[in-house]
């Protein structure tokens, strides 16, 4: 959601400062701000609401230089979108950046007024600054007070801390959000995501649970949450130094919805063979754990939730197994009947959802047989708190609308499904019949994203719409689901999406010739009671979008729009249909007009509750 940059060099860190916020423009913000510590020992503090554009603009009027600095791109929580509530915040001589949340920062704010701390903002960060300034004021370093802060605070928090007094010195803390140290060579960086420094170094510092680090240019220090002095890896990164560039494409979700067939491919590779899925790919632990799981409780939000409605179909079918998928933010706040043998599976592109991460921590405590997760980032909170893991391999994701981190997820759900079916008596046919389809996957896809033109034409129908319903029977429902979030999402359309039985229990009153209704129609054992659900819309004048296989029998004619795309084996229907839907939306909101990448209201990595 927000994004941290830090630098402490020997160079101006001005620039490195700003194309840190730019690579992190992806995660939705609606203010930015940067402070630097110049020659003379002061802070040049310069924000702005709006874009880091703003920003710049800002320092070309009013320039700014220094060798320690602290940048920050914000999502509001506290406070509306503003200059006075973007962030970094001063207390004196003290600057600071702050990702999460504080819970308990009104008591806080009540106690340092009566010390006499005067408020600007109305964001929770400002308390966490004047706490820090008021340990400092008790004769304490910038380190000792910054730890001494984080004592107090209740919640989550990513802080980056500066002070004009010690123009060495940047300290960094964490818990609950993630943050990292870039390590260079005399000269140090941080960050919320790797991706911000990728510019400067490939060499980087997790920073776990709790630790508060102390950066020079010649070293860092980090301490957990005991003080004690700790040893943590530093990781090399490989790639991603063009992530963050949109080639040929006009939008990153464009370029992302054409990735996916390498993406796919990547995210199989070294996991099947000929005939069979090589379970090992799970973790070490998977051949100790899936032997005695009885039933999974999948848990995520927004689009990953999707791709655990999906799975649910797979484990049920091929595994036996029955599956519960349940919303985060629901699950974590009420209580849950845990059977024996329930594997807890979790799924997050960025690992640090908030509420995933929270239900993960909660169901540690609840008995549940062991956990796991389906994510995109290797050095994630989710992927380092879970017994085991499947890493989806789609890179970096920029656009907020979720594309090949859902089409990756559904791949590596697959692959979770059939390594689980295999304990469960799946036979050696069937598993190679499902791994014969993955093997033809990533060719398949090529020609989905091929259906681009085909697409591009059919959305011209939605241009001048308000609503839509999408409807899907059976595994395809959850896609119908994803379908209608990426068209609400990018082009604000409202979208609702239904099983298609459900029709005529009430949203066939919604139903005239101004609503269109896409339909995704793949042969299947389903496909003659979706024809008939179908025949309803038109008796009511509906406006048919039908996305159908060439062997499900859909001619075009008045009222009724098919976009016929290439047979596919049933296994793999539900995540190429998806493909055309991610097309739909998004020339339906080049057509709108819409910010594409970065839609109002929302943010691509949701740490915050």
């Amino acid at each position: 959601m927000c994004g941290i940059v830090g630098a402490l060099a020997q160079r101006n860190v001005n620039e490195i400062l700003l194309e840190g916020l730019r690579r992190l423009e992806y995660r939705g913000y609606d203010s930015a701000g940067v402070c630097l510590v110049d020659g003379d020992s002061q802070l040049q503090l310069r924000k702005s609401q709006g874009k880091v554009a703003d920003l710049e603009a800002r320092l070309a009027a009013a320039p700014a230089a220094g060798q320690l600095g602290i940048a920050h791109t914000r999502w509001a929580t506290h406070g509306a979108p503003s200059d006075r509530n973007a962030h970094p915040h001063v207390s004196g001589q003290i600057a600071l950046v702050h990702n999460g949340i504080i819970e308990n920062h009104q008591p806080l704010r009540a106690e340092l007024r009566d010390k006499g701390y005067q408020f600007t903002s109305d964001t929770d960060t400002e308390v966490v600054v004047h706490l820090i300034h008021s340990l400092a004021g008790d004769g304490r370093d910038l380190l000792a007070a910054v730890t001494a802060a984080t004592d107090r605070l209740e919640g989550a928090y990513a802080l980056g801390v500066i002070s004009a007094d010690e123009p060495e010195t940047l300290v960094c803390a964490r818990s609950g959000s993630p943050l990292v140290v870039g390590v260079g060579i005399e000269e140090n960086f941080i960050a919320s995501d790797p991706m911000a420094l990728r510019q400067v170094t490939d060499r980087f510092i997790f920073l776990e649970e709790g630790d508060v680090a102390e950066i020079s240019r010649a070293g860092i220090t980090v301490r957990d949450k005991q003080g004690e002095e700790v040893s943590r890896p530093v990781h090399k990164l490989d790639g991603g130094h063009d992530a963050a560039d949109k080639g040929r494409y006009r939008h990153y979700m464009q370029k992302e919805i054409f990735e996916q067939p390498a993406v796919v491919e990547a995210t199989l590779a070294g996991r099947i063979g000929d005939k069979s899925v090589l379970s090992e790919a799970l973790g070490a632990r998977a051949h100790e754990i899936l032997p005695e799981v009885q039933q999974v409780q999948i848990v995520a939000c927004g689009t990953s939730y999707h791709a655990g409605l999906v799975a649910r179909y797979w484990l049920e079918d091929w595994a036996g197994i029955p599956c519960s998928v349940e919303v985060a933010s629901e699950i974590r706040y009420r209580k849950t009947a845990v059977r024996p043998g329930t594997l807890f599976v979790t799924i997050s592109q960025s690992g640090e959802t908030a509420d995933t991460l929270a239900a993960l921590r909660q169901a540690k405590e609840l008995g549940y047989l062991a956990s796991m997760t389906i994510c995109n980032v290797p050095n994630s909170s989710l992927v380092r708190e879970s017994e085991l893991s499947l890493m989806t391999e789609a890179g970096p994701e920029i656009g907020v609308a979720s594309t090949k981190a859902f089409t990756t997820q559904l791949v590596a759900l697959q692959l979770f499904c059939i390594a689980l079916a295999k304990v469960n008596g799946l036979s050696t046919e069937r598993e190679a019949e499902l791994v014969k389809a993955l093997h033809q996957l990533p060719q398949l896809m090529e020609q989905f994203t091929g259906l681009d033109q085909l697409v591009q034409d059919t959305s011209e129908a939605f241009a001048e719409k308000h609503h839509a319903l999408f409807l899907g029977r059976g595994v395809e429902y959850p896609i119908a689901l994803e379908g209608a979030l990426k068209l609400k999402e990018i082009s604000y359309i409202h979208a609702e999406a239904y099983p298609a039985g459900e029709l005529k229990h009430g949203p066939l009153a919604l139903v005239d010739a101004d609503m269109p209704v896409v339909v995704v129609a793949p042969n299947d054992e389903l496909l003659e009671k979706l024809k008939s659900n179908l025949q309803e819309v038109r008796a009511r004048g509906g406006q048919l979008f039908v996305f159908a296989s060439p062997q499900a029998g859909f001619t075009s004619e008045p009222g009724v729009t098919v976009v016929e795309v290439p047979d596919a084996p049933e296994s793999l229907a539900p995540i190429l249909y998806t493909v055309p839907l991610q097309l739909l939306s998004y020339h339906v909101a080049l057509l709108k007009g819409t910010d594409v990448d970065q839609p109002r209201n929302l943010a691509k990595s949701v740490t915050v509750e």
